[in-house]
């Protein structure tokens, strides 16, 4: 096996100490490495799967019985193939359930689009691994966002540009072009901030700047169609605001829920897609890095950090129980049929 793996690096233009990525485990049988591996490397010699290493690991789960070791052959593959193909992803990009037994081929996918480190999927992250979701972000204006056409779910995250910025940053096309051809096709999608705004632009609807920033803690006021969605856990319950822009709603979607600022926090269509304006992923526990990360938007602001501090630790135990029944009553409300594994 190990001469195999060499000869695929100088193949491949790779340096051979890939395999040094084999050293003996004390967990798996050698021979289970080893197939973990060869299946790795026939899987991207055969251009099966490309950059999208999450196949590697669903490879894996098709030779063991045991999740669990599935999961560690699955990180073998991904290390291996990252050495021999150069692949860009690390393995902290990946997430398995946290399962001691699962049917082979039965995991779901979810493409998360992140524009910035630290806004990242936050308390979505337990609850999806919970909901036996592989989850890989892609960083948008890095990677190319084909696999996110056909993941069993895509969420687009925030970040501090503007969905009409395209002169600027031209990959917000390439995230449109995604974005509408899965709310064409129906297909599952959720849209935070920034995220919720190109939901909006690519359904038809505008995106335009508010008179005054919105940031800090605040609650909402929810439409009726709004209390009976899985928003109502949000009643009365102040959330993050963080945004200078804000979108109208789209034709033939269903306006959820308001602010004192903003008239349009958040749009649904049927129970596939959600748009919300306010951040109901964010952890609270790590306000300092939104603190650290958008120190010139707050002083340009006159935002207070200590505020804000302040009202994430008031708010962190009951936001973040009332944020996690939000997202699992609308994973819940997602349509089965859109879920698949090809």
């Amino acid at each position: 096996m190990k001469d195999k793996i060499t000869a695929a690096c100088l193949r491949n233009g790779r340096s051979p100490d890939a395999v040094q990525l084999l050293p003996a485990s004390k967990t798996i049988a050698s021979s289970r490495i080893q197939m973990a591996c060869a299946a790795g490397c026939r899987a991207m010699g055969e251009n099966k799967v490309q950059e999208n290493t999450p196949q590697l690991c669903k490879l894996s789960m098709g030779m063991s019985g045991d999740f669990e070791l599935a999961i560690e052959e699955g990180a073998t593959i991904i290390r291996v193939s990252q050495a021999i193909f150069g692949i860009r992803a690390t393995s902290d990009q990946y997430y398995w359930p946290e399962k001691t037994a699962q049917e082979p081929g039965s995991m779901k996918t979810a493409i998360v689009i992140r524009h910035v480190l630290f806004e990242d999927l936050g308390l979505l992250a337990p609850l999806l691994q919970e909901q036996n979701f592989a989850v890989r972000y892609l960083e948008a204006g890095l990677d190319d966002l084909s696999p996110a056409r056909q993941a069993d779910l895509l969420i687009v995250l925030g970040g501090p540009i503007g969905a009409f910025d395209e002169d600027k940053y031209p990959f917000i096309l390439d995230e449109l072009a995604v974005i509408k051809h899965r709310l064409s096709l129906k297909q599952a999608t959720l849209g935070i901030c920034l995220g919720a705004q190109l939901m909006a632009r690519a359904l038809g609807a505008a995106v335009a700047p508010m008179q005054q920033q919105e940031i800090g803690f605040a609650p909402l006021t929810l439409t009726a169609a709004g209390e009976k969605s899985p928003l109502h856990a949000l009643q009365n319950q102040p959330v993050l605001h963080w945004h200078g822009d804000q979108f109208a709603i789209p034709q033939g979607a269903t306006l959820l829920a308001a602010s004192a600022q903003c008239p349009h926090q958040a749009f649904s269509l049927d129970n596939y897609a959600l748009a919300l304006q306010f951040h109901a992923e964010a952890d609270c526990q790590r306000i300092e890095q939104w603190l650290i990360g958008h120190a010139a938007e707050l002083a340009m602001a006159g935002a207070e950090p200590g505020l804000l501090r302040k009202q994430a630790a008031e708010n962190r135990a009951a936001l973040s129980s009332a944020c996690r029944l939000l997202f699992t009553q609308w994973l819940n409300l997602l349509p089965q049929n859109r879920f698949h594994n090809e």
